[in-house]
C-alpha cells in the first residue's frame, strides 16, 4: 500500500473488524496474549495483501486470514507437543431456540459454564459457533472464512450445538439449582 488513501481505505474496511478478529482468535486459541499476537500477525498480512481484496465485505476476508493464522499457530504447537486432535462428532440439535427445553436450561446456566462448554469444543466446531452465534455471520460468510461448503458449515454447527447442549446438560445435572 503506497498511498494515504489506500491506508484510509484499509482502516475503514478492515480495522473496524478488529474486535471480531480478536474474539475469533481468542476463542480458537484460548489465550488472550496469543490471540493478540496472532491477530497482529494477521493484520500485517492483511495490510500487505489488501490490494487483492475484491469484495466490498472485508470481515470474512479478515477473519479467514485470522483463522488461518490461528490454525497455523495450533499446528505448530501440536507438532511440538504431539497432542492428538479431538475429532469427535455429536448428533444434531439447536441451542438458539429459547422456548425449547434446552433453551430454558441455558438461561439457568451462568456465563462461565457456557464459556467453558464452548472452550471444550474441538477447534473446528468452536470457530463456527463463535462466527455464527457471537459474530452473527451468515453461513455463506463462514463458508468463505473456513474454505468449506455451506453444507459443511451447517453440519458442523449442528454438531457443535448438540455437543454444547450435552455438555451444559451434564453441568446442570452435576450442580443443584
Amino acid at each position: 500500500m503506497n498511498n494515504r488513501a489506500e491506508a484510509d481505505r484499509f482502516e475503514s474496511m478492515v480495522l473496524v473488524h478488529l474486535g471480531s478478529a480478536f474474539a475469533l482468535a481468542r476463542w480458537i486459541l484460548g489465550n488472550d496474549q496469543t490471540a493478540e499476537d496472532v491477530v497482529q500477525d494477521a493484520l500485517v498480512s492483511a495490510y500487505k495483501s489488501f490490494s487483492t481484496l475484491r469484495s466490498p465485505y472485508a470481515k470474512p476476508w479478515l477473519l479467514q486470514i485470522v483463522r488461518n493464522r490461528c490454525l497455523r499457530h495450533i499446528e505448530e504447537k501440536r507438532r511440538l507437543s504431539y497432542e492428538p486432535l479431538d475429532e469427535s462428532f455429536q448428533e444434531d440439535t439447536s441451542l438458539r431456540n429459547e422456548s425449547d427445553p434446552e433453551g430454558i436450561l441455558l438461561r439457568k446456566l451462568d456465563e462461565e459454564d457456557i464459556h467453558d462448554a464452548i472452550e471444550a469444543l474441538p477447534e473446528y466446531m468452536r470457530e463456527i459457533v463463535i462466527m455464527r452465534e457471537f459474530e452473527d455471520m451468515s453461513y455463506a460468510e463462514i463458508s468463505q472464512v473456513i474454505g468449506s461448503p455451506i453444507g459443511t458449515v451447517m453440519s458442523r454447527l449442528s454438531r457443535a450445538r448438540k455437543a454444547l447442549a450435552d455438555n451444559l446438560r451434564e453441568k446442570l445435572q452435576e450442580s443443584p439449582l
